[in-house]
């Protein structure tokens, strides 16, 4: 197996959403955004979760929750094949943020994040934990599979928004070799960004990794499910001496349409784990012992 390339720059989306009004208007922001990504010689761009949401607005809007995911849904084929074509056209790897998809009934709606390669392979990583809204209003259901996908750069993972502030599913993955943790997210406050990023950073910390948050930003007032979206892309980093000071490798102003881009060092991420300050993924074993041996005392 050919040794795995020192340095990849990864671009990560602070994707604007605004209405529109053809298929196409979508199709040419999308298309922009990976040359953009291309011409900055990214070799990965990262979308955030929900990004095709846009295409609410060309359906009737005052139609009920439940029924206008699934309206999204019906659009998922035109939406991946356009990701797919600049995958092969860009020469990048592409993770697709999220899209709604239908289940083989044609009624249950799962929410799957697509990894392009750039000769066209794809890779599908579904969401594991439903948010409230998603599970009440929109009625989606979870996925219940853990992927790794193997790439020229390594061992990449996808949590896709509520899914890191689960400790668990990441561990599991870096356990099996992940160094980079790509966290597609779509979030409408403050309150619900944060709770992403800092676990976003804390999944940084505790594992070594690499970890990309993509996020939307932008309204569409007339869509209620995604009427207002808050964030700020970043590129993370555990806290060492190797890695960015304050652990962010690269971060965006909050709520405003921007590309966030930086370099990662992939053999400084697989030296920190054998060779760090600290080695919590090593230690986390133990941790694991003394959790399973928890004992109640009372006082």
């Amino acid at each position: 197996m050919p040794a795995l390339p020192n340095h990849l720059r990864i671009a990560a989306l602070q994707y604007y959403m605004r209405p529109v009004q053809t298929f196409a208007q979508f199709r040419d922001q999308v298309e922009a955004l990976v040359e953009t990504a291309e011409d900055y010689r990214c070799g990965l761009v990262v979308f955030p979760e929900y990004f095709s949401a846009q295409l609410l607005t060309l359906n009737n809007t005052k139609s009920p929750m439940r029924d206008q995911v699934r309206h999204l849904a019906q659009q998922a084929p035109r939406v991946l094949e356009l990701l797919r074509e600049l995958a092969i056209r860009f020469k990048i790897h592409i993770a697709g943020g999220t899209v709604p998809v239908l289940g083989e009934d044609g009624d249950t709606v799962y929410n799957e994040c697509h990894f392009f390669s750039p000769a066209g392979e794809v890779g599908v990583q579904g969401k594991l934990h439903m948010t409230r809204f998603e599970k009440e209003e929109w009625i989606v259901s979870p996925r219940s599979k853990l992927r790794a996908f193997k790439t020229e750069f390594g061992l990449i993972a996808i949590a896709i928004c509520y899914d890191c502030e689960f400790p668990e599913v990441v561990r599991a993955a870096a356990r099996a070799g992940c160094h980079i943790l790509l966290v597609p997210s779509c979030t409408d406050d403050r309150q619900g960004y944060l709770r992403v990023r800092y676990c976003a950073q804390a999944r940084a910390i505790e594992n070594q990794m690499y970890v990309v948050h993509a996020c939307t930003v932008g309204s569409l007032p007339a869509v209620p499910a995604v009427a207002m979206n808050y964030g700020a892309a970043s590129i993370l980093t555990p806290s060492d001496f190797a890695f960015s000071r304050d652990g962010i490798l690269a971060e965006g102003n909050i709520n405003q349409e921007m590309m966030v881009i930086g370099d990662v060092n992939l053999r400084t991420i697989l030296d920190a784990r054998t060779s760090g300050t600290v080695l919590p993924l090593v230690d986390s074993e133990r941790s694991q012992q003394l959790a399973s041996s928890l004992e109640i005392v009372t006082i």
